[in-house]
């Protein structure tokens, strides 16, 4: 991944390991550490934003794309690809406003090569994915796990031991 962006951490397992409950966990502890978070979040599913109704669901339906939303709260902007396609981490990056962000968090990718969480739990019957991706720097697990020596184990149910893990490995983040 090119360098014009700040890092970028993902989290990566198989679907219900609990990779949104712990992001929601992880970032207010970043957060109040105070550094500036985004998240980038892979979904294989279609979604819609906008609502029937809406001016910005009507004026997409009439063939604008991408429509942006804005108000004093936020801002939204929907394109639309046509046809459907493989998403890429590097082109959302390149979209992703990321000028004032200390840590850009990954959820989703799987495959894709950048540093990684690997997220486990051995009641889900999954293989791990570490012993075949290369760029996987530690695995959270809810039960203990035998693990390389160059990759820690940390406790899924932890968040606070995670974030120090972050800011361990990407001594660059600044929180001032």
């Amino acid at each position: 991944m090119p360098d014009k962006h700040p890092p970028i951490l993902g989290f990566a397992a198989f679907s219900g390991t609990g990779k949104t409950h712990l992001l929601t966990r992880l970032i207010p502890i970043l957060k109040n550490l105070g550094l500036r978070i985004g998240v980038i979040k892979h979904s294989h599913h279609d979604f819609d934003i906008d609502h029937p109704g809406k001016d910005s669901f009507r004026l997409r339906a009439a063939g604008a794309t991408p429509v942006m939303l804005v108000s004093p709260y936020r801002r939204a902007v929907i394109t639309e690809f046509s046809p459907p396609r493989d998403i890429k981490l590097r082109e959302q990056l390149a979209a992703f406003p990321c000028e004032a962000l200390d840590l850009i968090l990954i959820e989703g990718f799987r495959d894709e090569a950048f540093p990684k969480i690997e997220l486990h739990r051995p009641a889900l019957a999954k293989p791990l994915l570490y012993p075949t991706d290369t760029n996987i720097i530690a695995i959270a697990s809810d039960q203990p796990l035998t693990t390389p020596a160059h990759l820690p184990c940390l406790d899924l149910n932890d968040p606070d031991a995670i974030a120090e893990f972050i800011l361990h490995h990407f001594p660059r983040i600044d929180s001032d």
